[in-house]
């Protein structure tokens, strides 16, 4: 265990540290961009700044002369994935939080390791170890205490966010899977525009088929969805793209382990969401479940 952990690329060890901090702070950005009377439609929003930073990101692939033009193979599997991860991933996360504290959501995206496990062992045909179905279940067992009293409770509205937000991981999942196991002859950066721009493409039409209102945001939605485009899109998305490029996919998950910490602090902090030992209960269970699934990794 301890060789295969020291044969691990350190550039992607980096790229991830940069996934664990900035991708911890877009849930509280989010929020603030879809809450009640900020004036950004969600789909609106995420499609508009998957498409402006799609922008940005080909732009800068065509400067530095790596090839932008694609195959239709290529383009076959940047739509594919660009759809899971944006409009089935992103998509869903951004349509919850209109209604869903930052922390909470984040804590259910944690849950990504797990659907990653999961679907590895379908696509593979395998039976997973002992350990690892532990692990798997404990996950799943965290889940359920964080949404628990939120489905008890909650109304319609609510418990659509948290079905949302338990499907948005499993997509995200599977189009990273997809992804890892047919790469496309592109750099990297390239690769991040054209999933972004296509998975932008798949977020309006879903805002125009589903007849959302033109946008109106505030100030401070406006800044929130400027950090999106920037650091959320532009800058950890891509190094998203580096680390499947350069470590094992499981090892990749594990930003599940600190963005959920970053955001239930920030959300409590800027916007007073509230911990409760249900949160502290489930959060410690999702972790030792990703945890048992990295120590048990190939």
């Amino acid at each position: 265990m301890a060789a295969s952990r020291a044969r691990l690329d350190r550039l992607g060890l980096a790229h991830l540290g940069v996934v664990y901090l900035v991708w911890g702070s877009t849930y509280l950005a989010i929020r603030v961009a879809v809450r009640e009377d900020a004036g950004w439609p969600p789909f609106v929003m995420a499609g508009l700044r998957t498409l402006v930073a799609a922008g940005v990101l080909l732009v800068w692939a065509r400067l530095r002369r790596e090839r932008v033009r694609v195959s239709r193979g290529e383009f076959g599997l940047l739509a594919g994935t660009g759809a899971l991860l944006w409009l089935g991933g992103n998509g869903l996360v951004t349509v919850a939080e209109q209604r869903a504290d930052s922390g909470l959501a984040a804590l259910l995206v944690a849950a990504m390791p797990i659907w990653a496990e999961l679907i590895a062992i379908a696509l593979d045909r395998r039976l997973p170890s002992w350990r690892t179905a532990g692990s798997v279940c404990i996950g799943f067992l965290g889940v359920a205490v964080l949404t628990w009293p939120l489905l008890q409770s909650g109304t319609r509205a609510d418990v659509l966010g948290v079905v949302a937000l338990l499907a948005a991981p499993f997509f995200w999942a599977l189009g990273s899977i997809w992804l890892t196991r047919r790469r496309p002859g592109l750099g990297v950066i390239a690769i991040s525009g054209w999933q972004q721009a296509l998975g932008g493409a798949a977020l309006l039409a879903m805002s125009l088929a589903t007849g959302e209102p033109l946008p109106r945001p505030t100030g401070e939605a406006w800044l929130a969805w400027a950090y999106l485009v920037l650091f959320g899109s532009v800058i950890a998305f891509t190094s998203y793209m580096n680390t499947l490029r350069r470590l094992p996919y499981r090892v990749v998950m594990t930003y599940a382990y600190a963005n959920p910490v970053i955001a239930v602090f920030l959300g409590w902090l800027i916007l007073h969401e509230r911990v409760t030992l249900w949160t502290l209960g489930g959060a410690a269970l999702v972790v030792v479940g990703v945890a048992g699934i990295f120590q048990n990794r190939e």
